[in-house]
């Protein structure tokens, strides 16, 4: 009998471990992935990334349809209606077949869905459902779920996460939303235009932590522009639930007076926590930071010989496409070629409307930077209203932003605000992983009309020469 059942055993099956998972099958490896839920795809695919996009999608087509901004184009459509149930359906309908496309993915490369919650019984086994299995190596991606705010019951109908956001069976009349975050201000853009009343109410004095300091402050303002409310610089004391209403105790968080909003629907969306317990990481041999994270090595590896982590489990930003990136290379690292993730150049992208998105340092973390070493930094910044592309689409909103280096011209950071924002920050990502300066970026020829030609404009604009403002 084999010591081990697989080389590798994956727990969780989201964007990090479906992928280390069919990327170790790939490189020959036999493989297997323990995940609980009736379909693979994990928080992302089934309550996450994908069911978010296609309603703020259908949001975004009903109200331009709505307000009347398709009638400025000639577009005449007479009375519009939401059928939300419609709407809903086509959130479902891509869903499935994107999980479903996981586990033909698994099929076709032999990898193992055992399905049930993966505990550890021993450094290289792990209890799933009532089979025990002993893998060679066992890789930890088991996500990140809602962080709670203390004293607050989230009961899926008045008090929701974001889970409960996404399956509201109507729109409510006023929602109020805890967190100026991504996933606060994206769900809250999809019911804000279907027709609800949104509030934002955020802790801190801006919304987005940890974006750049221009984009902060310009998404702000262009989401006040759509009717978003704003609480900033204010901390939530209570939620109180009274038949089909909530009221929420708010106060200034510096100290003040206290007020309180009525809401139909009050989303949380504080943030989100790793997924540690019921692993029974002890049995292992393994602990968790401060943070609740798992610590990990340069390789992905843990504490524990063969034991690795990747995705929110471990330190670093919750994203899919950094978990992903670490799922292909754990997998690579325990077939013993060499894989890597550059963790400086990881894209974020808000898909509200306009998006908006960044790679790399802020400004003001490039300034500080560069203060310490005693050096400098040069921005550029062009408007999308001085691009014929976004004009003609009447997407006049935002800018792109270059942030390089005043002595070597290499590209520090770069931020975008527009409608396609998420697409072009693929450009500046390539472009510094690639080392590149403002003046690559300039001297390299952009098709025309596009919104990319405000990335080679905003480069141009680091020396001062940008042609169309």
């Amino acid at each position: 009998m084999a010591e081990y059942d697989f080389d590798v055993l994956v727990i969780g099956a989201g964007p990090g471990g479906y992928v280390a998972a069919i990327r170790a099958a790939q490189l020959g490896l036999k493989v297997a992935c323990a995940e609980g839920r009736e379909t693979l795809g994990g928080t992302c695919l089934n309550v996450g990334c994908i069911p978010s996009k296609a309603l703020l999608h259908a949001s975004e087509l009903y109200n331009e349809a709505a307000s009347g901004a398709l009638a400025k184009l000639g577009v005449k459509l007479g009375s519009v209606e939401l059928d939300l149930d419609a709407m809903h359906a086509q959130r479902l309908d891509a869903v499935k077949g994107l999980t479903g496309g996981i586990e033909y993915l698994f099929k076709k490369n032999k990898v193992e869905w055992l399905k049930g919650y993966a505990s550890f019984t021993g450094k290289d086994s792990v209890q799933v459902g009532d089979r025990t299995v002993r893998a060679k190596n066992i890789v930890i991606a088991t996500g990140s779920s809602v962080t709670p705010l203390p004293g607050v019951e989230v009961d899926q109908k008045i008090v929701i996460d974001s889970t409960g956001a996404l399956e509201l069976p109507k729109v409510p009349e006023h929602l109020v939303v805890i967190g100026g975050g991504v996933i606060g201000l994206e769900l809250g853009s999809v019911w804000r235009r279907v027709g609800a009343k949104v509030t934002v109410v955020e802790y801190l004095d801006q919304i987005l932590p940890g974006f750049d300091g221009d984009v902060r402050k310009e998404a702000q303002k262009l989401f006040k522009k759509q009717g978003i409310e704003f609480k900033t610089g204010t901390k939530v004391t209570g939620v109180a639930v009274n038949g089909d209403k909530a009221t929420i105790t708010i106060e200034p968080a510096k100290g003040g007076a206290a007020e309180t909003i009525e809401a139909d629907n009050v989303l949380v969306a504080i943030g989100r926590r790793p997924n540690t317990s019921g692993l029974n990481l002890e049995a292992a041999g393994l602990t968790v930071n401060a943070r609740g994270q798992i610590e990990i090595g340069h390789e992905f590896e843990t504490a524990v010989d063969g034991i690795w982590a990747i995705g929110d489990v471990v330190p670093g930003p919750m994203l899919a496409h950094k978990a992903e990136d670490e799922g292909i290379a754990v997998a690579e690292n325990i077939a013993g070629l060499t894989g890597i993730v550059n963790h400086d150049l990881i894209p974020s992208v808000v898909y509200t409307m306009p998006e908006i998105a960044g790679i790399g340092l802020t400004e003001e973390a490039a300034k500080e930077k560069a203060k310490e070493s005693g050096g400098d930094i040069k921005v550029g910044k062009f408007p999308m209203a001085g691009n014929s592309r976004a004009k003609t689409n009447h997407e006049p909103d935002g800018f792109v932003k270059v942030i390089a280096d005043a002595k070597t011209d290499r590209v520090l950071g770069v931020w975008i605000i527009t409608s396609l924002a998420g697409t072009m920050i693929a450009q500046a990502t390539q472009a510094m992983e690639f080392g590149a300066t403002s003046e690559d970026i300039a001297y390299t020829c952009h098709a025309h009309p596009t919104h990319s030609e405000a990335i080679k404009e905003a480069a141009m604009a680091v020396t001062g020469k940008p042609i169309h403002v």
